[in-house]
């Protein structure tokens, strides 16, 4: 068996791992902090693992799970928003079960660094009774996903993969088994056991809980939940936040021979016997976890079901911070707190705070041109602006001000009608990104056509999935798997649900965009403008724009649209031509004609 040494981030490993395990079909939807996982299992792809950005997570999790109805080991990745999206299908596999086995990596993302939600994925496994994996490491995670198709297999039930920001993102030193995946053709066998109907639905309910029962048995021998330490006072800790427990107490100077800690990388079904027997060997513990107290309320009820009378600190107790992510520094508070030992000699410790860096469109970005037509469009109207998913949310930031709600993937469209329904006499937009509108936005256009709801939808099309690292839509024709595809066109796919009222325009003609909004507002009925322009990343661009001697100062280019290629200095407005690629939409701000587009100058 060959080996390599590689760095690999967190997201990488997983894929590693994943192609390691014989994995046949990697399905999802990109998602901060997933993205990754299933772009490395297609760079590494020697031909025979087919690769699908699909058009939302619902629809990736049902086409893996087709693949491991008929024994084929599939993946499905996205982040812990886009699990709402597939638990309509997850709950009844659950009934279901598989064959090959089925993995579902869902990435959480204490902070919350890039998400609506800190929801905690260990729940979803405990509502829908599906095992859960919660790696601490890259290279746990390497080894774990390799487990996890094992488990799926023996007990005939997907599983979730828990892997959090900090272990998706880091990189550790990995000793990769460089296996030749070999293709697979799988085999549907007919069975009415894959038809969920209500009497075999509860059969497989109390099969269910036996399994359940049986998982908890093998988790409490599982390798990864593991003890260390001799002593009375105990730790209970899981993820990256074991890492940073082991750190802290090195940092503190706590021996071994001072704790017992307990690492849970099962949190379900949960490793009764082996906690209860770590309880019986401790006087207290804390338990130090991310995002919700999962695992102190387990062991709670475990001192309940067996009488044992142990002091359980945590998150309840307010030890441990209630939410965001854990820290070295937290958990040395935490911790300093438990043993009883002063924090004076470690407030050294503490870094300086960074300077707030608040997120902003791109210079050039088309967005900024459509949010200012649509802002210019609409003075003196009673407008309310419905945002989605994507770039786009940063039209809520100043000076754009243009994104008044926001809520979930493809809801901008379904809250404005709601809006429409409490203030008819408001002019309701909605502003969706050209991805959203395939992964969630098609149905709400549906309900607006038919129930004849009076809203202007303004389709942010710059032909990329921009925000999670340009990944292809399928208005771009050609699939992950590099094949050339069907390109759909968003225009005729309106045309088809019944819409007549369809306008194109390149937002950075910003004189026929103001007017092409204009008459939109006059208008009633379901109204669609798609504002289509590339992203400025794959855009390249030899222009540039410049301040002549006309300037007077006013500041408007900089006040207006707030593009970081603008800024002040010295007292004078300057254009920093490094980030800056001639968009224009500065020079039409310009109440003086003081800046215009020309060739970048040579430094």
């Amino acid at each position: 068996m060959k080996m390599a040494t590689e760095l690999l981030m967190g997201n990488e490993a997983i894929a590693m791992g994943a192609i390691t395990a014989g994995v046949n079909i990697v399905t999802g939807y990109p998602g901060t902090p997933s993205t990754e996982i299933l772009e490395y299992v297609f760079k590494k792809n020697d031909g025979n693992i087919y690769v699908e950005w699909s058009v939302n997570e619902k629809v990736a999790l049902e086409v893996a799970a087709g693949a491991s109805y008929a024994g084929l080991r599939s993946m499905v990745t996205m982040k812990q928003v886009g699990l709402n999206v597939s638990s309509d299908p997850l709950m009844s596999l659950a009934y279901i079960g598989v064959n090959g086995g089925m993995v579902i990596v869902v990435a959480d993302d204490p902070g919350p660094i890039s998400s609506q939600t800190e929801q905690d994925t260990r729940f979803f496994g405990m509502f829908s009774k599906i095992p859960v994996f919660d790696p601490s490491s890259p290279e746990e995670a390497y080894d774990m996903i390799k487990d996890a198709f094992e488990y799926s297999e023996k007990y005939k039930t997907p599983v979730l993969f828990r892997p959090t920001t900090r272990i998706c993102h880091s990189s550790s030193i990995i000793n990769v088994t460089l296996n030749k995946h070999t293709s697979n053709i799988g085999h549907f066998h007919k069975s009415p056991d894959w038809c969920i109907l209500p009497k075999l639905t509860y059969e497989n309910h109390l099969k269910i809980i036996d399994k359940v029962k049986n998982i908890s048995n093998d988790f409490s021998h599982y390798r990864f939940n593991n003890i260390i330490g001799t002593g009375k006072m105990g730790i209970v800790s899981e993820g990256i936040s074991y890492e940073y427990t082991r750190e802290a107490l090195k940092i503190i100077g706590i021996k071994e021979n001072s704790y017992k800690l307990l690492k849970i990388s099962t949190p379900y079904p949960f490793p009764e016997d082996l906690v209860a027997k770590f309880l019986s060997e401790i006087d207290v513990v804390i338990v130090i976890e991310e995002l919700e107290p999962v695992i102190e309320r387990e062991l709670l009820y475990i001192c309940g079901k067996l009488k044992l009378n142990k002091n359980v600190k945590g998150k309840l107790s307010n030890y441990v911070p209630q939410a965001g992510e854990n820290s070295i520094k937290s958990i040395i508070q935490a911790l300093s707190q438990y043993f009883n030992i002063s924090l004076d000699k470690y407030r050294a410790l503490a870094l300086p705070k960074l300077p707030k860096r608040p997120p902003t469109l791109c210079a050039g970005c088309p967005h900024r041109a459509s949010f200012y037509a649509v802002k210019q469009a609409t003075l003196g109207h009673k407008a309310v602006f419905s945002g989605d998913i994507g770039c786009y949310t940063l039209g809520n930031t100043m000076p754009l001000d243009m994104v008044d709600t926001c809520l979930c993937m493809g809801a901008g469209v379904t809250i404005s009608q709601g809006l429409h329904r409490a203030e008819p006499d408001t002019v309701n937009f909605a502003f969706i990104g050209d991805s959203t509108f395939f992964h969630s936005g098609i149905t709400g256009i549906v309900n607006a056509i038919y129930n004849k709801t009076d809203i202007i939808v303004i389709i942010l099309d710059n032909s990329t999935t921009a925000m999670t690292g340009h990944q292809p839509t399928p208005e771009t024709g050609f699939t992950m798997m590099k094949e050339k595809s069907t390109h759909i066109d968003i225009s005729k796919v309106l045309t088809g649900l019944g819409l007549t009222y369809i306008k194109i325009i390149n937002p950075f003609q910003l004189d026929k965009a103001i007017k092409t909004v204009s008459d939109a507002i006059t208008q009633t009925g379901v109204r669609a403008i798609i504002l289509k322009a590339p992203c400025v990343a794959l855009a390249a661009s030899q222009k540039c724009c410049y301040i002549n001697n006309k300037c007077i100062n006013c500041q408007k280019c900089l006040d207006e649209i707030g593009c970081p290629a603008i800024s002040k200095l010295n007292g004078k407005v300057e254009i920093d031509n490094t980030l800056c690629i001639g968009c224009g939409v500065c020079s039409y701000v310009c109440p003086v004609g003081a800046i215009y587009t020309s060739k970048k100058h040579k430094n």
